[in-house]
C-alpha cells in the first residue's frame, strides 16, 4: 500500500491506496467486491473516519428585504435563486410594507416576496419567466 496526502476544500486527508496488479484478469468489479467483503477476526476494516460536518451560515435577514441600490431609490433583491412566476405591481404603483410584490419558484416551491417598507414603484427589472440568482435586483422604489 502506498499512502498519500490530498487536500479537499482546504482540509487535508491521509489515505492509503493499493496497488492492482492488470495481469489478475479480474474486473475491477471483481476486486472491489473482495476488498469490500469483511474480514474474520483481528484483522477487520477500521470503521469509518469521523468527518466533521460544517453548515452554511444562516442568512437572519427577513425573506424579502428593501436595500439602498446603486442608483436612485432602493432596490428589492431577489433573496434565493429561482424562476419568477408572476410580478403583481407595475411601475407607477404605490405598495405598502407587506404588500406582495412578486412570486418567485425557488426548490419546487412557490415563494411570494412582499415589501418591508411603503414606496412607489420606479422600475420593474423582471418579468414572469426570468431566472434570478440570489441578490440579483428585481424591483427599484422611489
Amino acid at each position: 500500500m502506498k499512502t498519500f496526502k490530498v487536500t479537499v476544500d482546504g482540509q487535508s486527508y491521509t489515505v492509503q491506496v493499493e496497488e492492482i496488479e492488470k495481469e489478475s484478469g479480474k474486473s475491477i468489479s471483481e476486486i472491489v467486491e473482495e476488498k469490500d467483503t469483511p474480514v474474520s477476526g483481528s484483522q477487520q476494516k477500521p470503521g469509518p473516519a469521523s468527518v466533521k460536518q460544517e453548515t452554511a451560515p444562516v442568512n437572519d435577514q427577513p425573506k424579502q428585504t428593501l436595500r439602498s441600490g446603486a442608483g436612485s431609490g432602493t432596490s428589492v433583491k431577489a433573496p434565493m435563486p429561482g424562476s419568477i412566476l408572476e410580478v403583481k405591481v407595475n411601475v407607477g404603483d404605490e405598495i405598502k410594507s407587506g404588500d406582495v410584490l412578486m412570486v418567485l419558484e425557488a426548490m419546487k416551491m412557490e415563494n411570494e416576496l412582499t415589501a418591508s417598507q411603503a414606496g412607489t414603484v420606479a422600475e420593474v427589472l423582471v418579468k414572469k419567466g426570468d431566472t434570478v440568482s440570489s441578490g440579483d435586483p428585481l424591483i427599484v422604489l422611489s
